[in-house]
C-alpha cells in the first residue's frame, strides 16, 4: 500500500511540475518573463531539475537583463548537458552582459597534451566509448579463439590489443575527466560589485574587484569567506554570501 502511495506521490509532483514548466513557457511566449521566472522556481523550489529547465530561466534572465542569474543558469545547464550547442551560445551572450573580461591562462606542455584528449567528451561519453571498445574485444577474442587461419588469428589478435588500448586509454581519460569535475567547484558572483581581499578579513587590503556575472573558482573556505581564483590565475578572498555555488 505504502508502495502505490509513493507512486501516485511521484506521479502527481511529476505532473505539477510538468504543469509548472508549460506554464512558463506560455508565460516566456508571451514576455512575461518575471511571471515565467516564477513558474519555473517553483519547479526548483520542489526538487525538481534539468537542462531545459536552467535553459529557460537562464533565457528569461537574459531577456531581463539579469546578468549573474543568467549566466547562472546558463552555467547550470551546461553542468548537466554538456555538449548541448544552444546551451553554450546563449551562455556566450549573456556572459558578453558582464563587466569583467577575465583573460583564460592556456595550459601548456604535457598537461595540455593530457587536458585536451580527456576534455574531447564528457567522462559519462568516455565510459560509454570504454564499454563500446570492451563488448569489441569480446567479440575479437571469440573470432580469435574460432579462427581456423593463422592470418586470422592474428588480425583478431592485434585487433584486441588495440582495443584494450583503447579501452584503457578511455577508463583512464574517464576518471581523469570525472576527479578534474569533482575537484572544481564554480561560483558565479552575484553581488553587483565586490572587493576581493589579500587575506580572509574585511580590513585587508583590497586585491581586486569583481563585478555581477563573474565566474570564480573555489580553492578553500574559512569561516563566511571563500579563496577564489579566476581563470588568470589570480587569486583572492571574497565573501560568501558575494558568490552563488554552481555544484
Amino acid at each position: 500500500m505504502k508502495n502505490i502511495l509513493y507512486l501516485f506521490l511521484f506521479l502527481f509532483q511529476i505532473s505539477v511540475a510538468q504543469s509548472a514548466f508549460e506554464k512558463g513557457n506560455e508565460f516566456y511566449q508571451k514576455e512575461n518573463y518575471q511571471a515565467a521566472i516564477t513558474s519555473y522556481e517553483s519547479i526548483l523550489k520542489s526538487g525538481k531539475h534539468s537542462a531545459d529547465l536552467y535553459f529557460n530561466l537562464g533565457n528569461c534572465y537574459y531577456k531581463s537583463h539579469k546578468v549573474a542569474p543568467a549566466i547562472y543558469n546558463f552555467e547550470k545547464a551546461l553542468l548537466l548537458n554538456p555538449s548541448d550547442k544552444e546551451i553554450q551560445t546563449n551562455l556566450e551572450f549573456a556572459k558578453k552582459m558582464a563587466i569583467d573580461d577575465i583573460k583564460v591562462i592556456p595550459k601548456v606542455g604535457f598537461h595540455k597534451l593530457i587536458h585536451d584528449f580527456t576534455s574531447t567528451y564528457y567522462y559519462d561519453t568516455w565510459a560509454w566509448i570504454a564499454v563500446t571498445l570492451a563488448f569489441l574485444f569480446l567479440l575479437f577474442f571469440i573470432g580469435y579463439y574460432f579462427s581456423q587461419t593463422t592470418l586470422l588469428k592474428r588480425v583478431f589478435f592485434f585487433g584486441m590489443f588495440a582495443l584494450l588500448v583503447g579501452i584503457t586509454l578511455s577508463v583512464s581519460a574517464g576518471i581523469y575527466e570525472k576527479t578534474q569535475y569533482e575537484n572544481e567547484k564554480p561560483a558565479i558572483v552575484f553581488a553587483e560589485i565586490v572587493s576581493v581581499k589579500s587575506e580572509p578579513k574585511s580590513t585587508s587590503p583590497d586585491a581586486f574587484v569583481l563585478h555581477e556575472g563573474a565566474k570564480v573558482y573555489i580553492l578553500e573556505s574559512i569561516a563566511n569567506w571563500k579563496k577564489i581564483e579566476l581563470t588568470d590565475e589570480t587569486t583572492g578572498w571574497i565573501e560568501a554570501s558575494s558568490i552563488k555555488e554552481l555544484k
